[in-house]
């Protein structure tokens, strides 16, 4: 790196734009060594600009930093100083001279108008593997959904970009990193006597998660798709390993590993430093106690001390930290829920989401500030509403891996659960019961301005499809529950799991399942729904378009054309209005 030459300092990672509201926005960075950061944004009379210290861990140099007094309703051009060198937008980087990408811009909210709080574009996917767009690479992976959208908004008037970029999960693949990255690991772990064979070839140190949240998100599309579209983002199970905390028979084998301590420290302390910080807001970044405890540190190792302890205590005790978050955006709210972390996993009383974070989630959703917002949308990268037929098997698997029909049935069960990642809110039967509850006071006709609409949003599956819920006592017409989801970004489901899945549709089948779910006890839900469009397994992105009372899914597959990655209308799904 140029640090090495004298030279001034350069970014290694982002710019990443990660919230704006009306006034303020953050950016985040990574550079090659310490510096000050500078955003500027806009010009003249509506110019504002933010300014931080990077902080290190682990050998490498972060920075969040926050922009405020930007006037609202406006799009703003910003650039990034290093030390006063400017490092974005870069003379041969996305947004610079010669580039297909104009500049990149923070679009703050407004009133009115195409920002303005009563229209809300929102782009939403999840499950993507890094890759380049090399032949080889578009014929194992597909297009790539981040990069297609990225090329059609370079082509297409500002006013039809997303708002927002929500990322449901697996935006790193810890445990199934590209063949490059695969032989920077075997040459890293060469010497090392201690390496374990079954994870040689995957993640396993903050160090290593640098190098793939360095190769998936450093691509000149998607570099520049996050400069430029505020991003929030939920981990899943890939960001640290496959089927993570699906049963507590995986999870007593898989932390008795040599390894684990390892993984869950890396895993967890990259991401709250590349994701979670940037999903608080300005006011929220001030109270999070663990950046309060980073910047009370000296010096690096001491910063790297207290993430790293954090990042252990964050998965032995999961009350002590929390992964989801709230945005409001205009008249929608938008609650992301941890589906994966706060898991309790007691055979006795097992549940996606714990007590203490249930209570927060509630709270988001019902209470929070007193507003009532339009729409509400909930994130969970997991979907709540599967197809019918998968719904009840889950289900069954949860009550005989519990020993609904004894020992022999539990053990193939909890192979089975694991062998078909069996792991959705079906497989947590109670939190599934929870969450509808939940639903149906937050719909109910008593409640007082209860929403427009209520939509779901998740990933994980490697398909998309859309669901309509149907809550008792409620009129559709007045308050819509969707669950919509979509998956992969890139990541395509092999062909013998998608007839799978189509088969999971058939009537035969589902009658099936379902009666064999009442014969091992489990109770039949109060709420039904359907699947209405899909399902659909190419790579692909949704954007959800909210318009005052009216909000519609326009779901969009990715292809190569010539060579090229482009997006394909596939339907434009009414959720309301």
């Amino acid at each position: 790196m140029s640090a090495a030459h004298g030279g001034p300092p350069e970014l290694v990672l982002g710019p990443l734009l990660r919230y704006v509201d009306e006034t303020r926005a953050t950016v985040w960075v990574e550079t090659d060594r310490p510096c000050e950061v500078v955003v500027d944004v806009g010009g003249g009379e509506d110019a504002s600009s933010g300014r931080a210290p990077t902080f290190g861990v682990h050998g490498h140099h972060y920075a969040l930093v926050v922009v405020r007094g930007l006037p609202s309703g406006a799009v703003l051009p910003y650039r990034v100083s290093l030390d006063g060198h400017v490092v974005w937008p870069a003379e041969d980087g996305p947004g610079g001279p010669g580039s297909p990408f104009p500049p990149s811009t923070v679009r703050t909210r407004g009133e009115t108008g195409r920002h303005g709080a009563g229209h809300l574009r929102l782009s939403f996917g999840s499950c993507r593997r890094a890759g380049g767009d090399s032949a080889p690479e578009l014929r194992a992976l597909g297009a790539d959904a981040l990069a297609a959208l990225a090329l059609r908004m370079a082509a297409t008037a500002e006013d039809s970009w997303p708002h927002v970029l929500l990322l449901v999960g697996d935006q790193v693949y810890a445990d199934m990193p590209s063949e490059p990255l695969r032989r920077r690991l075997r040459e890293a772990h060469r010497d090392s006597l201690d390496a374990d064979p079954d994870v040689r070839d995957e993640i396993g140190t903050f160090e290593e998660y640098t190098w793939l949240y360095r190769e998936t998100w450093g691509t000149p599309e998607v570099r520049w798709l996050l400069s430029t579209v505020p991003s929030c983002m939920l981990l899943d199970d890939h960001d640290l390993r496959d089927d993570w905390n699906t049963s507590r028979t995986w999870r007593e084998r898989v932390s008795a590993q040599p390894w684990w301590r390892d993984r869950v420290v890396g895993a967890f302390a990259s991401y709250w430093v590349h994701q979670h910080l940037g999903n608080l807001s300005p006011d929220d970044i001030g109270r999070d106690p663990v950046w309060r405890a980073l910047h009370a540190e000296r010096d690096d190792a001491g910063r790297s001390r207290v993430l790293d302890d954090f990042a252990w205590r964050a998965d032995a005790e999961p009350t002590s930290a929390r992964w989801s978050f709230r945005r409001d955006l205009g008249d929608v709210r938008l609650v992301a829920v941890d589906s994966r972390c706060s898991r309790v996993l007691d055979p006795r009383a097992r549940r996606m989401v714990d007590r203490t974070e249930w209570a927060w989630v509630r709270e988001q959703v019902l209470d929070a500030d007193g507003r009532a917002p339009r729409h509400v949308l909930l994130a969970t990268t997991l979907p709540v509403f599967l197809p019918r037929a998968l719904h009840d098997l889950e289900g069954w698997d949860e009550a005989v891996a519990e020993g609904a029909w004894g020992r022999r049935w539990a053990r193939a069960g909890e192979r089975l659960r694991q062998a078909a990642d069996l792991e959705h809110w079906a497989a947590f039967r109670a939190s599934f019961a929870e969450f509808t509850d939940l639903l149906a006071e937050l719909c109910s006709p008593a409640r007082a301005g209860a929403p427009r609409s209520v939509l779901v949003l998740s990933g994980d599956v490697h398909c998309s499809y859309s669901a309509e819920v149907r809550l008792p006592g409620v009129d559709p017409a007045r308050t819509a529950v969707h669950q919509l989801v979509m998956s992969p970004f890139r990541n395509p489901m092999e062909r013998l799991l998608r007839a799978a899945i189509v088969g999971f549709e058939t009537r035969p089948l589902r009658s099936v399942l379902a009666r064999l779910a009442r014969s091992a006890g489990v109770a039949a839900d109060g709420v039904s729904w359907r699947v209405t469009h899909g399902p659909w397994f190419a790579n692909g992105v949704t954007t959800l378009d909210v318009a005052g009372e009216r909000a519609t899914a326009e779901v969009d597959h990715a292809l190569v054309v010539g060579g090229r990655q482009l997006l394909e209308r596939t339907a434009d799904v009414p959720v309301q209005g």
